[in-house]
């Protein structure tokens, strides 16, 4: 059976944000599992755009996967061209993390 994990990085707290974004890289580089899938969502959304050391962390998460970020919250917060100059999809997520789930991705929430 393939190891489907999606990670979910919502936490406004700077250490556990990159705690997140650093396991999710090295999942990539190391090939830890067979799929991953990276959703920012709620207060990080924010975090990443305002903080140069998450954003520079991130990035490095773009060699490998390509995260998604909520549509429905940048947008309300007013960042969802700051997410997608960074290379960041913006889409709705809520149907999306339970299709993930549906399909047996487990989450990771940071």
């Amino acid at each position: 059976m393939a190891s489907k994990v999606m990670v979910i990085v919502s936490t406004a707290e700077k250490d556990k944000a990159l705690t997140g974004i650093m396991y999710a890289v090295n999942a990539q580089k190391n090939k830890w599992v067979d799929d991953l899938k990276v959703i920012f969502f709620g207060p990080f959304e924010n975090l990443i755009c305002e903080d140069e050391t998450v954003a520079q962390a991130a990035s490095q998460l773009m060699d490998y996967e390509t995260p998604i970020a909520c549509k429905f919250l940048s947008d309300r917060d007013g960042i969802s061209d700051s997410l997608e100059k960074m290379g960041i999809n913006v889409d709705y997520v809520g149907s999306l993390i339970s299709g993930y789930i549906e399909e047996g991705y487990t989450p990771m929430v940071f």
